[in-house]
């Protein structure tokens, strides 16, 4: 058996987020690679919670459309997914709450006969679970110890039951894959900004970067981090900038509402070149939108927010390997050029988890020029030929550092003549040119799947584990620009040149990214476009390839 896929849904409060991650880390410890997709209503209790774990052997980044087991903790668990049920599919159920043909466990009577509480319920359905996949059970014991901190002898007392009153139904066998660590993009976003010198995190919690900043709560004592949680995402970034002036490296996580209030500290960051990393989770929708949900809405939005001109680093990771990376990235070239850095990234990466392999050791190197500075005569904001001034935090002795928002000359004092506005506008523009310069050679674009075929696939963000897939079954080129701005015109020319029909894949109704490289003068073929809020799944994909390669 090469790959598995199955569904664990129940209601908000049945823990169905933690149960598939223990599914996950089951599968992992048996040597197959893991991507995990949760699906949830903006609801604190009942609703329908649903999470679909797929294993492979082989690296993977998406879901299929049929499960090979449904685990049901309530009705719409099997009511709401019949088109992913096959004949092949087992259901595992709580008889109490569901009527399905398959293994049904009294669930209520298991824990009342154990004095458990309700939610472990999902300890004893993962039991009945590993019987029926013909897992042993020191196996499942083995992930519990590992997983389940709270409670471990009464959780596996339960799960044990649920293995003695399941039954094998198949065997999945392990590999000789090592296990490898299971992150969310949260997760691996944050670990990179930790790799990259992070000092400090502030964010008010917005779905979907919301783990971030308790990820970073929990780590804050071992990597000596600042972790802030202020009363809203104004007070947000100006408690980033304030750290920046003072020599913290800091970054910020949110959603596109409270990026909407940080707009006129991003400007800041431009004028007095104070650096900052922006964390911005997409998701679905204007306003409020579907909070709980994906989309690729708002490219545009960030490459163009705040008044006036100033270069900016806008990156769309696509996996957790690309997570890590450009995140310890944009710190490093957001204090190397004193610009503020956006992530771009949505719920899918997010709150996605995925087999991690460390890329440390390929993480390009971004030299920092050592800050000096003497006397009363410095200047912050002195001109140089690439853009980029000395930049000293305070205290420094005998030196005024100052910072400015306002039009300033090179020692920081406010202006308003018209030939210095024009020199320190050049200025910006240089630092902005220096860097493109730089981006060309961290290697800003991604070319997978059949690399010489003359069709492909276009894709930027967390679409890049199901067109990664795609491209390669379907013998497509596969290109995803990580750099969105500055666009990586070489790059981008580089890794399309050849190439007779390219197809974009965005999860947007515009056709953001499509637009951005017609900008740039590149042609694209074919659009695919999905707004609904849910990634594609494989198939999907694929029929919708395959209808434009017609």
């Amino acid at each position: 058996m090469d790959e598995i896929s199955l569904l664990i849904g129940g209601r908000a409060g049945d823990g169905i987020n933690s149960a598939g991650m223990v599914v996950a880390h089951l599968f992992n410890h048996l040597g197959y690679r893991v991507y995990m997709y949760f699906d949830y209503p903006s609801l604190i209790k009942g609703g329908h919670n649903y999470a679909i774990v797929r294993a492979s052997r082989d690296k993977i980044g998406a879901h299929r459309d049929k499960v090979d087991f449904i685990l049901a903790l309530s009705q719409d668990s099997v009511d709401l997914h019949k088109e992913i049920i096959s004949k092949n599919t087992e259901l595992i159920f709580d008889s109490s709450r569901v009527r399905a043909e398959g293994i049904g466990l009294n669930l209520p009577g298991i824990l009342k006969g154990e004095s458990a509480p309700p939610v472990m319920g999902n300890s004893c359905i993962i039991g009945a679970f590993a019987r029926a996949a013909g897992i042993e059970w020191r196996v499942l014991e083995e992930v519990f110890t590992r997983q389940i901190p709270k409670a471990l002898p009464l959780n596996l007392t339960i799960a044990r039951r649920g293995y003695d009153a399941s039954r094998e139904c198949c065997r999945i066998p392990p590999l000789k894959n090592f296990p490898l660590p299971v992150l969310s993009g949260n997760e691996a976003i944050g670990l990179g900004l930790l790799h990259g010198g992070l000092d400090a995190y502030v964010a008010y919690p917005m779905t979907p970067t919301s783990n971030i900043l308790h990820f970073m709560a929990e780590v804050a004592e071992a990597h000596d981090l600042i972790v802030f949680h202020p009363e809203n995402e104004i007070a947000v970034i100006m408690m980033a900038l304030g750290l920046g002036y003072a020599g913290k490296k800091a970054a910020v996580g949110t959603s596109g509402g409270g990026f909407c209030l940080m707009t006129e500290g991003l400007s800041l960051s431009g004028m007095n070149e104070v650096p900052v990393v922006i964390v911005m989770g997409q998701r679905a929708g204007p306003s409020t939108g579907m909070p709980t949900y994906t989309g690729q809405t708002d490219l545009h939005f960030v490459m163009h927010a705040g008044q006036g001109e100033f270069p900016r680093l806008v990156v769309a990771p696509g996996d957790a390997e690309q997570a890590f990376t450009w995140s310890s990235l944009a710190l490093q070239l957001a204090w190397k050029f004193q610009i503020p850095a956006l992530i771009l990234c949505d719920k899918t990466l997010c709150e996605g988890f995925f087999s991690f392999t460390d890329p440390t050791e390929m993480i390009p190197e971004v030299r920092q020029d050592a800050p000096s500075g003497e006397g009363p005569e410095y200047q912050r904001y002195e001109i140089t030929e690439n853009g980029i001034s000395k930049m000293l935090c305070p205290p420094a002795a005998g030196m005024v550092i100052k910072v400015n928002s306002y039009t300033h000359d090179p020692a920081g004092i406010s202006t308003e003549r018209a030939d210095i506005a024009v020199m320190m506008t050049e200025k910006r523009m240089r630092k902005g040119a220096t860097l493109a310069r730089e981006i060309e050679n961290l290697n800003p674009v991604v070319i997978g799947g059949i690399k010489d075929a003359d069709q492909g696939i276009l894709c930027w963000g967390s679409t890049l584990g199901v067109c990664r897939e795609v491209a390669t079954g379907l013998d497509l080129r596969l290109v995803q620009p990580i750099v969105l701005s500055p666009f990586p015109l070489e790059g981008v020319k580089a890794a399309t040149v050849g190439m007779k029909r390219l197809i974009a894949v965005e999860e947007n109704s515009d056709g953001q990214l499509a637009m951005l490289f017609a900008r740039h003068g590149i042609r694209i073929d074919h659009h695919i476009r999905r707004y609904d809020g849910r990634p594609f799944s494989v198939e999907d994909l694929e029929a919708r390839i395959r209808e434009a390669l017609a």
